[in-house]
């Protein structure tokens, strides 16, 4: 057996919060031989991404390195100097982000910012960087290798930039690549395909991988080898395979079990929100077209697809953020007025909207109270006495503790952020929420706390949702009527029933296929299978 390439002994790590010290890092090992994928799952606050930083001898502000070694090709990196820390991240060790459009420089084109480290660090002349980035471009399966680089991020899809950010860190041709939860934010169909496109890339080079993740579907077609982590500790560790066959701590088994959740179907109610021949378009491009739906009361229609199938776009129509070339919108039986200034303070009240990424919507400078005060201020009035204990109630509503209403966004976990916006949007008190991806970069337990609170408050205020997700599971779970758009057209709608019964729409097979399952030879069945199909 080779030496480990990365070690990690008895490794902990504190936080700053409150004025005081906690641990993040519980006394953490770690093997990784050359060539080996480890994947790292857990839920939020699990120590994953933390581990993954340490792996490179990095701590986040507010953090700090409190005992233990990180020895990297026989060396203590956490013995080393900041510059010797610093010549070793970019080169040996590269990371890959799960956020690449908050990574890419937006005013750089894709080439200079893939090639500047390897240029700047002398490891290859700038043509002959360019050279190998298209190489790695072709081996990711990117279009166009050779001209893609010249495009600004903006000007490419999120799964190519994805592949871009990956190609960026294997070309200094790293001993070690940390992919920290690299296609959480991806649909089903763009996921396959980098997962595809990551794995063959590294297995192409030897380059040995902690792979980062809440999905084990996911991990499962990655890793080698699998390590569950809670509060900071490792809770078991073991050979994919073998673990997934015969998991032995009972959190992991629990974590096997999530997302098993089926709803109930309602009786249909009034129509809330009505789509008529919809058809919208930036300047003269075209993104959706003959769109037509209902909302009802109390009932929730999932709209599915994948990047750029148009589903955002929809929810900027209803929003009224951008107004619809043709056709209407009709709210509570009334046309709804295109253009978003042209409503009614009432009509911005009754429809309300969370989006995916509660980091971007919340104002990292506002306390929990000020954001839940603004719009009890803006939409009732509110203040004194009375817009306090409606804060406290919309806590209550959200299953957040009370004594968390003086925090600012930056200490709250991901789900706790999410329920924010959900209690911000509910202060208005809406008819319909429009929910965008509101699950997708949260890991499966928290997922299913934030699904179950959807449909309790559902149940208790008569709330209409327009789910917009690319999740299967999270559409089995909360969807009363299911709408496939492809390429800004409906596919096929209908009950949730009817749309996961056989017969399939040739598209809605393909999404349904593309969902990652519990079984190490899955991607390697579907890229099979794909490769046997007719071109």
């Amino acid at each position: 057996m080779s030496e480990p390439l990365l070690t990690i002994r008895g490794l902990r790590m504190d936080g700053q919060s409150d004025g005081a010290w906690h641990p993040i890092l519980k006394g953490v090992d770690l093997d990784l031989a050359p060539g080996e994928i480890l994947g790292v799952i857990g839920e939020s606050g699990a120590g994953k991404s933390t581990l993954g930083l340490a792996a490179m001898g990095y701590a986040r502000d507010g953090c700090r390195f409190s005992g233990g070694s990180v020895r990297f090709k026989g060396q203590d990196i956490l013995q080393q100097s900041p510059a010797a820390r610093r010549t070793l991240r970019g080169q040996a060790i590269t990371y890959v982000a799960q956020s690449a459009a908050a990574s890419f420089n937006p005013s750089l084109r894709i080439i200079d910012q893939v090639i500047e480290t390897t240029v700047a660090r002398g490891l290859r002349s700038r043509p002959a960087a360019i050279d190998a980035a298209v190489a790695l471009f072709e081996r990711l399966g990117l279009p166009d290798p050779a001209a893609i680089g010249h495009r600004y991020p903006h000007e490419v899809s999120g799964g190519q930039l994805q592949r871009l950010m990956t190609a960026m860190a294997m070309l200094v041709e790293p001993d070690l690549i940390v992919f920290d939860e690299p296609t959480t934010a991806l649909d089903v169909t763009t996921q396959v395909e980098v997962l595809a496109a990551i794995r063959q890339a590294v297995a192409g080079t030897g380059t040995a991988a902690l792979y980062i993740s809440h999905d084990l579907a996911v991990v499962a077609q990655m890793a080698h080898r699998v390590m569950v982590m809670r509060h900071g500790e490792v809770v078991e560790d073991g050979e994919t395979r073998a673990m997934l066959a015969a998991p032995k701590a009972e959190y992991t088994r629990t974590l096997w079990a999530v997302r098993h959740l089926a709803k109930t179907a309602r009786p249909d109610g009034e129509p809330v929100l009505e789509i008529r021949d919809l058809t919208a378009a930036y300047g003269p491009k075209v993104v959706l077209q003959d769109i037509h739906a209902t909302v009802r009361r109390g009932q929730t229609l999932a709209i599915v697809g994948e990047s750029g199938s148009g589903k955002s776009t929809l929810a900027r129509v209803i929003t009224g953020l951008l107004p619809p070339s043709q056709g209407q919108i009709r709210f509570a039986g009334q046309p709804l007025p295109p253009a978003l200034r042209d409503r009614s303070r009432d009509q911005l009240r009754r429809i309300q909207m969370v989006t995916q990424s509660p980091d971007a919507a919340l104002n990292p400078k506002q306390r929990v109270r000020e954001v839940l005060g603004r719009p009890l201020q803006f939409y009732h009035g509110l203040s004194g006495p009375a817009l306090e204990a409606r804060i406290h109630e919309l806590l209550a509503m959200i299953e957040l503790k009370p004594d968390l209403i003086d925090r600012f966004p930056g200490a709250l976990s991901g789900g706790q952020k999410q329920r924010l916006c959900i209690a911000r949007a509910l202060a208005a008190e809406p008819e319909i929420i429009l929910c965008d991806e509101v699950t997708s970069a949260l890991d499966q337990i928290v997922q299913e706390g934030i699904l179950k609170l959807l449909a309790r408050l559902q149940a208790e205020l008569g709330l209409a949702y327009c789910f917009i997700t690319h999740d299967i599971a999270t559409v089995r779970a909360i969807a009363d009527h299911v709408m496939v758009l492809h390429r800004g057209r409906i596919v096929e709608q209908g009950t949730r029933d009817e749309i996961f019964a056989p017969p399939h729409a040739d598209y809605t097979e393909k999404l349904l296929g593309s969902v990652p399952e519990m079984d190490p030879d899955w991607l390697d069945r579907r890229l099979a299978g794909r490769a046997l199909q007719p071109q």
